[in-house]
């Protein structure tokens, strides 16, 4: 990945990833078992359905340590079968 994410933020630092996929009771689950496998932690998620009920949509925070770190997780969630976007 070619981002800028070294020259914006000075680690370590907490982010807000938003997880967008398909509406399932363990789309939370499979998104907190991935980023424990990278940033063991507690997490909190908010989860807020989409109008038709088709997708949720997962905010969580994370404390990143690097922009490979960043990148990394941003790899991780996107390859959850359930998620179709990552922010």
């Amino acid at each position: 990945m070619n981002t800028k994410f070294d020259e914006l933020l000075d680690f370590p630092t907490v982010l807000n990833f938003k997880v967008m996929g398909i509406a399932c009771d363990e789309l939370p689950d499979l998104i907190i078992a991935e980023l424990q496998k990278h940033t063991p932690g507690d997490y909190s998620p908010t989860i807020k359905p989409s109008s038709k009920g088709n997708y949720h949509s997962v905010a969580i925070a994370v404390t990143v340590t690097s922009k490979e770190h960043i990148e990394l997780i941003y790899q991780s969630l996107s390859a959850i079968e359930e998620v179709r976007y990552v922010l």
